[in-house]
């Protein structure tokens, strides 16, 4: 069976997410990464980083969430556009939401609240604003929330652009009306919901026991 570690809030939704949209059969390991157990010599032979989320399939074991969807979609042959150039186009989306639309939210987030306070800057805080909303403006350039990212078919790109525009909303940064509402009604697909539910079960058993 298909093990997701994971920890909630965090990239381990959208491979949890991912999981749901194929009806894959997997079990969560909500991981305890304040108490150190993401640096555990067992965890860090599957993700050499210490973080969440990690997939294992079998002796397969993979780390960062672009990788983990991509494999998953491409092991079931759903989630992703049929021709070779319409995949390369999702893996392009997937590189541009990553490193420059998602990057300066997590920059953002650990001078907020994710570093020891000595280590955060509010300087850096001012540029990661600036350098996601200029990703923004890029990003309507070529979407203009309507239909999906990638051959009017939804894909993993979608869900990696809605969940990064849920953090943008938690972080207070503006977004375009027509993405925002976009992003609500991607994320209220019922794969989501239960994603979400999944991980917050799984973290709530952990803290039982």
């Amino acid at each position: 069976m298909l093990t997701l570690y994971s920890y909630p809030n965090s990239r381990s939704l959208r491979v949890a997410w991912t999981l749901e949209e194929l009806g894959l059969d997997y079990r969560i390991h909500s991981l305890d990464l304040k108490a150190g157990e993401g640096h555990s010599p067992e965890y860090l032979a599957i993700h050499p980083d210490g973080k969440a989320p990690a997939l294992v399939d079998g002796e397969l074991a993979l780390f960062e969430s672009s990788a983990i969807c991509r494999y998953l979609a491409e092991r079931e042959g759903r989630l992703l556009p049929q021709s070779l150039a319409e995949q390369a186009q999702m893996n392009q989306w997937l590189s541009f939401l990553t490193t420059e639309l998602e990057q300066p939210l997590w920059t953002l987030a650990k001078h907020t609240f994710a570093l020891p306070e000595d280590q955060r800057c509010d300087a850096i805080k001012q540029t990661a604003q600036w350098e996601f909303q200029r990703a923004l403006k890029a990003l309507q350039r070529r979407f203009d929330g309507q239909g999906w990212l990638v051959a009017d078919e939804f894909s993993v790109a979608d869900i990696f652009l809605a969940q990064t525009l849920s953090w943008a909303q938690m972080a207070g940064q503006p977004l375009p009306a027509v993405l925002e509402q976009w992003g609500e009604e991607v994320r209220a697909r019922p794969a989501c919901e239960r994603a979400r539910q999944r991980e917050q079960q799984a973290a709530e058993e952990r803290q039982q026991h």
